[in-house]
């Protein structure tokens, strides 16, 4: 089940906010959990099982090194920990990676190996994060035990991040699990935003991702520069949209049950480096590689040496933690080194340029990674690859154009959704009337109501509805 569905809004969400708010706020954390293992078994019941041994073995982890720190045994405490965070990682591994791992030795090796072809379990890489930040955050002090299973649990399995994040770390959302008032303002506020990710997705990823995969399927041996592109450039929306819509409407659903989840992207296509574009882009994921892997080995405070063995190690798991196929370690170390390039090369030579140049590098060395991203056969994606940089190709041909200008309207409204300048117009025109406290009001009913009826207009009529970050 995901949000862009009419099984959930018209059905799940609308139960469990009856549910929600009609249980003693005592018992709401029990009502969350309740209903997110129900959302998270809908597609694959059996898997509950293992969200629930997830839960198990990292809330006694963290109650285990709690107690061995309060007893002055930190040699113990840390043996805890190295134990939960060991073991939340081989489950993550063993659903994860096995058949990639039987697949690479099978290839080295010219053996035949039995794959084991499991299904990933939804949002495994989301909820084995976060279990493993709670505990490393308890031993570090960071953050307090959580001695109580339902809150834990609620924490874990939370459906409005479960499957596609943000990825939300316990210290930030501890005393919202204790004791957090809901309000009618909240909760408006949690309808605008969710509908702003609703938008996004089902109205501007889902037509973008059409095109990308319309065009990925042509024959790149005749694929002009400008298709491929234009293609790429598809896919490139597609993604944005696709996944900070998800992270909105994620936002959203916690204003509405009165959370408040960090913000996941920050324009990121308004960058003008590689390394910018990575401090707005999945800015939790970010975070949480910053805070627990790359400053625990050194980050730069080891010198160059460090700044390198640090940055790579962070590439490589980020790629790794993407998906279990050799495109996504390639694109993480691709960025790996595209960093630190900007870092000790010619980051400082960057900043001189005009910021137009400055831009069109980013979006430039984005698509490039988009590409690298969006390939999983290395034949297929070469061959694209080629299209894109000419390779005795023409430059455009009579389709080019057409799929240009008939698909200019949706590319400019693409571009500028991926900017600032929405947002900012529309609050000027509301801080404008501001003074007249209905017509605001109407006006944030009138968006909320047209995004509502038109997406769910798209998706009863079309079948086209994809989440590309729905197994990672």
């Amino acid at each position: 089940m995901v949000f862009s569905s009419l099984l959930f809004l018209f059905r799940f969400l609308p139960l469990v906010l009856i549910l929600y708010f009609a249980a003693p706020r005592r018992l709401r954390n029990l009502v969350l959990l309740l209903v997110s293992l129900v959302f998270y078994a809908w597609g694959e019941p059996v898997y509950v099982i293992l969200m629930i041994v997830s839960i198990l073995i990292s809330w006694t982890g963290g109650l285990m090194v709690d107690r061995y720190l309060c007893q002055g045994r930190s040699k113990a405490a840390k043996i805890s920990l190295a134990v939960s965070v060991a073991a939340g990682l081989s489950l993550l591994g063993f659903f994860k990676y096995a058949d990639f791992v039987l697949r690479t030795v099978n290839q080295l090796a010219h053996s035949d190996i039995p794959l084991l072809s499991l299904s990933l379990p939804i949002g495994i890489s989301f909820y084995t994060f976060q279990t493993i930040s709670y505990i490393i955050d308890v031993y570090r002090g960071s953050a307090s035990v959580q001695k109580n299973i339902i809150s834990y649990g609620a924490y874990v399995t939370m459906f409005p991040q479960l499957i596609a994040g943000p990825i939300v770390q316990y210290k930030t959302i501890d005393r919202q699990l204790r004791s957090r008032r809901e309000s009618a303002d909240e909760f408006a506020l949690g309808v605008m935003r969710f509908m702003c990710g609703f938008g996004k997705k089902v109205l501007l990823a889902n037509n973008a991702g059409l095109l990308w995969d319309q065009i990925r399927v042509m024959d790149p041996g005749t694929l002009p520069v400008l298709t491929a592109w234009i293609g790429i450039a598809a896919y490139t929306f597609q993604i944005y949209f696709d996944f900070s819509g998800y992270s909105d409407m994620a936002i959203g659903l916690g204003h509405m049950f009165g959370f408040r989840f960090l913000e996941n992207f920050d324009h990121p296509y308004q960058s003008k480096s590689a390394t910018e574009f990575w401090r707005r882009w999945h800015i939790s994921l970010g975070t949480w590689f910053r805070e627990y892997v790359y400053i625990p080995l050194g980050g730069s405070r080891n010198g160059t040496a460090g700044l390198i063995r640090s940055t790579m190690a962070v590439w490589l798991l980020t790629g790794i933690w993407h998906g279990a196929d050799w495109n996504f370690i390639v694109w993480g170390l691709y960025y790996g080194v595209l960093l630190l390039l900007e870092k000790l090369v010619y980051g400082k030579a960057l900043k001189k340029l005009p910021g137009v140049v400055q831009h069109i590098y980013s979006m430039f060395v984005v698509m490039i990674g988009w590409f690298i991203f969006s390939f999983n056969e290395i034949s297929g994606g070469m061959g694209y690859l080629g299209a894109m940089f000419g390779g005795g190709r023409k430059l455009f041909d009579s389709g080019s154009i057409y799929q240009l200008y008939s698909n200019a309207v949706m590319l400019a409204v693409l571009i500028l959704g991926s900017t600032t300048l929405p947002a900012a117009l529309a609050g000027k025109v509301l801080s404008r009337l501001e003074d007249a406290k209905v017509i605001p009001i109407i006006l944030r009913g009138a968006f909320v109501v047209t995004v509502f009826l038109a997406g769910t207009a798209y998706l009863v009529s079309a079948s086209y509805n994809p989440f590309l970050y729905f197994r990672f």
